[in-house]
């Protein structure tokens, strides 16, 4: 599998409030991104239990031929040219930092209700709602860094 890289990268302080976009953040070993709701334990996926939920990632070609934005799918990072699902269960790094994919994260209706978008999140990102990730080391996480998957495995 080839590397990938970040095409944009996103942090939200509280549940429900609006996503920011940054050039850069601090991964943080068995949290989340410096400054995201995840990181803090005040993701609504989070119910206040810091860990459960630590980096959200999706591929930027899903995007293509919706009205969604990459901002309003609220997923942390977006990635481009890597396979998300191959990471499940997996090692990879972004940027400076080491990541375990988790588990595959199914599209919700929040982005819908966030955002005000007519299209259906849920529907248009059937089967491509992304990764969730934990924070195994680390690291700064720039725009355009490379997301490099394990060599073996593949």
């Amino acid at each position: 599998m080839s590397n990938g890289t970040v095409a944009a990268l996103f942090i939200c302080p509280a549940a429900g409030e609006p996503m920011q976009p940054v050039t850069k953040v601090q991964a943080l070993t068995g949290a989340g991104l410096q400054g995201d709701r995840y990181a803090i334990g005040k993701g609504s996926f989070n119910k206040g239990r810091q860990g459960q939920r630590q980096v959200t990632l999706i591929n930027s070609h899903f995007f293509v031929g919706t009205d969604f934005g990459y901002i309003e799918s609220r997923r942390n990072v977006v990635t481009a040219g890597v396979e998300l699902m191959w990471l499940i269960g997996r090692e990879f790094r972004v940027g400076d930092a080491l990541l375990r994919g988790v588990k595959y994260c199914d599209p919700c209706t929040r982005p819908n209700k966030l955002s005000g978008n007519s299209e259906n999140f849920r529907d248009l990102f059937h089967d491509a709602g992304g990764l969730i990730a934990e924070v195994l080391e680390g690291g700064l996480i720039r725009k355009n860094d490379p997301v490099i998957p394990p060599d073996k495995g593949y």
